[in-house]
């Protein structure tokens, strides 16, 4: 099974008044098979791990690895980390303007296998994903993220998801802007993803009402660019009745 292992991960961006430091000694370890959450409060360097690990160049990597199966991620250009079996669910997914999401999927798909999927039972599988994520055929020959309400740009991350077939894959507030049915109907497609046996998952998010879908094996509360705490999914149960606060002000003594 894959292994994706941080070890005091510190990472900086630049501003006007010179780098900040946003991650402060990141140590993390998600094996196949394993779901983690990582929750904290607005700021606390959560989406930042997210892109550092995918290798948004905003992100500077002042110390610390990052390996997956023992091979230095760091070292690896975007492609070559999705190749190994990256992937990121952002956030705010961008359009891309006169790029399909059929013709999308498929270049996705054969840059990460190293060979075009068959044509016959691709078009099959991407309906499939498609209607699994509760989503038309015909957006398939729309443009990628163009015109979709903030619902359907969740649910097509998925549909790449449950596609491209990852070892690791790291969701970033996928949960966020969704109304309670398209809730349900995302934590089904990273449930059927996690449920391989063999897949790892890292869900990034402030709240915990898609962690009633999404079962944690593992709970990490973010506090200032490094783990306050780790814990079970009570933990999260406990953050959902007290909020923050005794994180914080831990955090700020």
């Amino acid at each position: 099974m894959a292994t994706l292992e941080i070890r005091d991960l510190h990472v900086s961006v630049d501003t006007e008044n010179g780098p900040k430091e946003i991650l402060r000694g990141v140590d993390l370890t998600i094996a196949g098979g394993q779901t983690h959450a990582i929750m904290g409060p607005n700021g606390s360097g959560k989406s930042t791990l997210a892109y550092s690990i995918a290798g948004h160049p905003k992100y500077n990597i002042t110390s610390g690895t990052v390996t997956l199966d023992g091979e230095d991620v760091l070292d690896m250009a975007v492609d070559e980390r999705a190749r190994a079996g990256l992937f990121l669910a952002m956030q705010y997914p961008v359009e891309v303007p006169g790029v399909s999401v059929a013709n999308f999927l498929r270049t996705a798909k054969t840059a990460i296998d190293g060979e075009a999927p068959k044509l016959r039972t691709w078009v099959k599988d991407v309906n499939k994903a498609l209607s699994d994520l509760d989503m038309d055929p015909t957006f398939g020959q729309r443009n990628v993220n163009e015109g979709f309400s903030g619902g359907e740009k969740k649910r097509h991350e998925i549909v790449q998801l449950e596609l491209l077939n990852p070892k690791i894959a790291i969701l970033d507030e996928t949960d966020s802007g969704l109304d309670i049915d398209a809730l349900k109907i995302v934590s089904e497609g990273v449930n059927r993803f996690a449920g391989q046996g063999d897949k790892g998952v890292l869900l990034i998010t402030h709240y915990t009402r898609i962690l009633r879908y999404i079962k944690p094996d593992f709970v990490h509360v973010f506090v200032d660019g490094r783990v306050a705490e780790e814990g079970g999914p009570e933990l999260a149960e406990e953050l959902e009745a007290n909020g923050y606060e005794r994180f914080l002000k831990a955090g700020a003594k």
